[in-house]
């Protein structure tokens, strides 16, 4: 039985009346509005139980007369089907008496059988409100189901994810904290909830007052909150991060939703790191004294001994060949030649004493002594080395001008090894407190691969020597091609040097 006109939303009533003709009856009342639905009649509680499991229906008529089907009874099939069917009972001027037990069985509404132009409305009524229903129950179980996911990430997180509010007027207040608050600050959530403080009292006085100066800078600015601190503790002391970006609204209030890990762990890994990485500095720094003093027992050695051997050779040729007879040429040329070997051995034994413990450097300095240097790399290789210095009386400590010289005659060694280059300047100068090196030649150039070799010890052993002085480091390509190098120490181990703010403070 389907009574349909202009199509518009369909409705599906399920009829539950005696015969087919007391359901007739409802059919020009909706004919009349131009109600499009689709009517379903049953009788029996077995017809209704398997009707209500055939399709959705959006209202349930029941007419009175069914002796098999009461009201009660269909009321309770529909709730234990667990449907939310609206069911509106039609009765007749014989059927009062059974108004209020209905309304009282669970029946929305009661429509008079002799004023069914109620009907519609009740129905659509009825209808619209179920769908409401229905959809807040959608609503709900998709909230339930995010919620229940955000607890499950919330709970596996390492750390405690966190809403803090900072109100224009009350401080601090927490309006959220997962269940990560207990293993990492050892308190209930309900105990911050209550009261912001017992964050802030989990840290020294030292550590509140930067964690609140922290806050308030990322409230003032709408920066990123990426603080990290200790806890109070006699015991192993536990290294918190507070990360978060803030969220200010039209009022002045701003919120922070983010998360607190627990990053003790990489702390401690980290100054492991860090004493490891001093250790081996201060490794290498040994080293590198002990090599510097044997190479300059090496040199001594060189320059007193046999340098007073090689004279001595020297004095003894010369008396020899004095002594040669008249027509004994041939031998006074052999004698002349040994001579001249002696003299290139003094010579070059008093390089290889210079290269290895630069007297120059301890009697007139740093600038004489690369410029000694820089004379002996043009003898020996051929390569114009050129060196300016901007001030002769530039006298940093005796250990960074060891290193500095070091430095400067490893680079010249590379150069003589790799560069192909045909030229070479040296500038030091003096800087803001700082002793700045720079090399410069037209080789070749140097390249990200050539830096990143496993076997660039050279370059290694420069960065080496420059962090053990706090200096800094940089080589890379000249501007006009070949390799720049470039670096920066203090003058004074130990000594800041003056920073921009303080350099024009001091001007003016």
């Amino acid at each position: 039985m389907v009574a349909r006109s202009t199509p518009r939303q369909a409705l599906h009533l399920l009829v539950i009346a005696a015969s087919e003709k007391v359901a007739a009856r409802l059919l020009p009342v909706f004919a009349e509005v131009n109600k499009d639905c689709e009517f379903h009649r049953i009788d029996t509680p077995s017809g209704l139980h398997d009707a209500l499991g055939e399709q959705p229906w959006d209202a349930a008529l029941y007419i009175p007369g069914l002796g098999s089907l009461s009201v009660q009874e269909a009321v309770k099939q529909i709730d234990e089907a667990g449907l939310d069917l609206p069911l509106i009972v039609v009765a007749g001027p014989s059927d009062e008496r059974g108004t209020q037990p209905a309304m009282k069985a669970g029946a929305r509404d009661v429509i008079d059988a002799d004023r069914l132009e109620r009907l519609i409305p009740a129905v659509e009524r009825e209808v619209r409100e179920a769908r409401h229903r229905a959809d807040h129950r959608a609503a709900l179980e998709m909230l339930n189901e995010s919620q229940a996911r955000f607890d499950a990430l919330a709970s596996n997180l390492p750390g405690m994810l966190f809403q803090l509010r900072r109100d224009t007027e009350d401080g601090f207040r927490f309006l959220f904290v997962s269940e990560g608050c207990q293993k990492l600050f050892g308190f209930k959530q309900q105990h911050l909830l209550a009261s912001a403080d017992k964050l802030f009292d989990a840290f020294d006085a030292e550590k509140r007052k930067s964690l609140e100066n922290a806050l308030l800078e990322s409230a003032a600015n709408g920066t990123l909150l990426n603080w990290e601190g200790h806890t109070r503790g006699r015991s192993r002391q536990k290294w918190i991060n507070l990360r978060s970006t803030p969220h200010r609204f039209d009022s002045g209030v701003v919120e922070w939703r983010g998360i607190a890990t627990n990053i003790t762990e990489s702390k401690e890994n980290e100054a492991e790191l860090r004493g490891s990485r001093q250790q081996l500095a201060e490794l290498s720094t040994h080293l590198e004294a002990v090599k510097e003093e044997e190479r300059e027992r090496i040199s001594r050695d060189i320059h007193d001994e046999l340098g007073s051997i090689l004279v001595f050779l020297k004095i003894e040729a010369a008396h020899l060949a004095s002594r040669l007879p008249e027509g004994a040429g041939h031998l006074r040329d052999k004698a002349h030649s040994i001579e001249h070997l002696l003299d290139q051995a003094m010579s070059t034994a008093s390089r290889v004493a210079r290269e290895l413990r630069p007297g120059i450097l301890k009697e007139f300095g740093l600038p004489a002594a690369i410029e000694c240097q820089a004379e002996d790399f043009t003898q020996r290789f051929g390569i114009p080395c050129r060196v300016q210095c901007d001030e002769d009386a530039i006298e940093p400590e005796p250990d960074t001008s060891l290193a500095l010289f070091r430095i400067a005659q490893e680079a010249l060694t590379n150069v003589a090894k790799h560069a192909h280059a045909s030229l070479v300047v040296m500038r030091l100068r003096r800087e803001r407190g700082n002793i700045l090196l720079e090399i410069r030649d037209n080789g070749r150039g140097i390249s990200e691969a050539d830096m990143q070799k496993p076997k660039s010890f050279g370059l290694r052993g420069i960065r080496e020597r420059v962090l053990s002085l706090a200096g800094e480091f940089r080589i890379g390509p000249a501007e006009h091609g070949g390799t720049h190098i470039i670096l920066r120490v203090p003058e004074q181990a130990g000594v800041e040097p003056p920073g921009e703010e303080e350099l024009q403070h001091k001007l003016f």
